[in-house]
């Protein structure tokens, strides 16, 4: 098999002190030839109903590399998830944050 195939979804968080660096961070990223962004989710968006997320918000970024390079390993096809996040919604997602979360959607039946 080659690595074109896989289909589990690899992620990497971005953690922001403020909201101008989230947003200059994005902005390079949307300008990057080599990345394209296949799905913005805005969870900071104010209209984000963020009480099924048990308050938690973030900027999910779906993304691909495209170079010469990530052909070369078959990986230009491979979809990547990059969260920004500010540093206040990144603590909620600590070991007792995330188990706060983990049983907040269990209650919910998610």
């Amino acid at each position: 098999g080659t690595v074109s195939r896989l289909v589990a979804l690899p992620r990497q968080s971005i953690i922001f002190e403020g909201l101008n660096d989230l947003v200059k961070c994005l902005e390079i990223i949307l300008l990057d030839p080599e990345v394209v962004v296949l799905r913005i989710k805005n969870r900071l968006d104010k209209t984000y109903d963020s009480s099924v997320s048990a308050g938690y918000r973030d900027v999910a970024l779906n993304v691909r590399l495209v170079n010469d390079s990530a052909t070369e390993l078959a990986l230009d096809t491979h979809v990547c998830e990059v969260q920004l996040i500010l540093k206040h919604y990144a603590e909620m997602k600590s070991d007792e944050g995330h188990k706060r979360y983990v049983e907040f959607r269990n209650a919910r039946a998610e």
